[in-house]
């Protein structure tokens, strides 16, 4: 006699339920009794505030005590850690279930509660493990979506307290794509880029934002004998519309723009449902004129959207220095 397929893969199913649920409960645990060390810590170290470098003897005193009972959960280092967990979530009621204690490490190091509160409401929502968390956070996510909003625009949407109402309240600009594993000083074909994030698609919908899928490559479509093919299909639920999205390895032209807003015509008049709002086209681009783009394209256009894209991580300076871009753009338009 020969078992059911179907039995072994329930049980398979049961058990790794069951283990995924064991190894969440011990990090649960982990990380209350990392926040209950820290209040002890803190508010010690509160009683003892008139002396100097009270905390710092206080914590090397009982990693001094515990570590060689413990070991690295009792290292000056981690200690300094739970007291600083503490002071940034002092009520255990804010602390999340589904967070390991790795999420919190990358948390409590976001100064910024604006920053802070953006990451938390965005991890909790995707359900993002904790190396994408960091990712993003290293990507500075939040600063790039602060480029084209405000502060409350952008923790509003995070926290589902309103749907995006224009596309370049999720899109970002410019767009990191490290996770490619291409190296910034060789020029590619835009077939290697595409590519190179077919196979990174889950990758991709994350740097491309909330209710992204995937819906096509290379989509081919036929006007009147005519065979054009559109690079990347997506869909965005949020926003309840098809995204199409245009590769160019070389600096954005006018002629990119045009053959762009004929793909985005065509999807809105022959793909598009009565309930579906009307399509965008995202131009991936390895550099731009936002001047050119602006006047391109018409001047209420809310459609089409020319993102650079970075092979690599960017610096707080460079983030810098876009902000100051946007800030003088907005000067001149005033």
């Amino acid at each position: 006699m020969q078992v059911k397929h179907e039995l072994i893969q329930q049980i398979h199913s049961i058990v790794a339920s069951a283990r995924e649920r064991a190894i969440r409960s011990v990090d649960t645990e982990r990380v209350l009794m990392y926040w209950q060390i820290g209040k002890v810590l803190f508010e010690e170290e509160q009683e003892g505030k008139e002396r100097a470098d009270y905390g710092k003897f206080l914590i090397k005193s009982i990693s001094h005590e515990f570590q060689p009972l413990f070991g690295t959960g009792f290292s000056v280092r981690q200690l300094e850690m739970n007291r600083q967990f503490y002071r940034t979530f002092p009520n255990t009621n804010a602390l999340r279930s589904q967070f390991s204690w790795t999420h919190y490490r990358t948390l409590i190091r976001i100064e910024n509660e604006d920053k802070r509160a953006f990451y938390i409401a965005e991890a909790e929502k995707n359900n993002w493990t904790a190396r994408q968390l960091e990712r993003q956070v290293n990507s500075q996510l939040f600063e790039r979506l602060l480029l084209s909003n405000d502060v409350q625009a952008v923790l509003a949407v995070a926290r589902e307290e309103k749907l995006p109402a224009d596309a370049k309240e999720i899109i970002k600009d410019p767009m990191i794509l490290e996770f490619l594993g291409l190296r910034r000083e060789t020029a590619y074909y835009e077939k290697d880029l595409e590519t190179a994030i077919i196979t990174h698609l889950q990758e991709f919908l994350l740097e491309l934002g909330n209710g992204f899928s995937f819906v096509a490559r290379q989509k081919r479509i036929h006007l009147e004998g005519d065979e054009f093919f559109i690079d990347l299909v997506f869909y965005n639920r949020l926003l309840q519309c098809f995204v199409l999205v245009e590769i160019k390895t070389t600096k954005l032209t006018h002629q990119d723009i045009g053959q762009l807003q004929m793909y985005v015509n065509y999807y809105d008049r022959f793909e598009k449902q009565n309930f579906e709002n009307p399509t965008i086209g995202i131009l991936l681009c390895a550099d731009k004129n936002d001047a050119v783009v602006k006047i391109t394209l018409p001047e209420n256009n809310k459609t089409i959207i020319a993102s650079k894209y970075q092979l690599y991580l960017p610096t707080e300076q460079q983030l810098i220095a876009e902000v100051r871009k946007e800030i003088d753009k907005l000067d001149q338009n005033r």
